[in-house]
């Protein structure tokens, strides 16, 4: 299964935010999975970054994005994705509409995020990380 980590679930997991914590870190330890690939874009490790440099600083900030950007894989956000975002009037937040459609074109069949009502136009399953856990990750075990 290929899912796919909002910036919420990185800022989570980089920035340990409990409770979320115990479900967002087991999720990405999914990147090591037979079963699991996990995606994020570009666009969410900027978002990322930004917050566990208000939190951590620069430098560390840099060293836990490049940790995770060496287990998850990336998506492309390239000018077919703006165009894909601009075009469809169901979009009403260009973030994520970029999101939707780098999801969509690495084939992902999730997008795990805290925020699913800023997916509302998605055809593509979306769950908040704890849904995501206790539906799928308990038959994994």
């Amino acid at each position: 299964m290929k899912i796919f980590a909002d910036a919420n679930i990185l800022v989570s997991v980089i920035n340990k935010e409990y409770p979320l914590f115990t479900y967002t870190s087991r999720i990405l330890s999914l990147a090591d999975s037979l079963h699991f690939d996990v995606f994020t874009s570009p666009v969410c490790l900027a978002i990322a970054f930004y917050f566990a440099e208000k939190k951590f600083k620069a430098k560390v900030a840099k060293q836990k994005i490049s940790v995770l950007s060496e287990h998850i894989q990336i998506t492309t956000t390239d000018a077919l994705s703006v165009r894909q975002t601009l075009q469809n009037n169901s979009v009403k937040d260009f973030e994520d509409g970029l999101q939707y459609y780098s999801a969509l074109d690495s084939k992902c069949n999730c997008i795990i995020t805290e925020d699913v009502h800023d997916f509302y136009f998605s055809e593509i399953e979306v769950l908040k990380s704890e849904s995501f856990f206790l539906k799928y990750m308990s038959r994994h075990k």
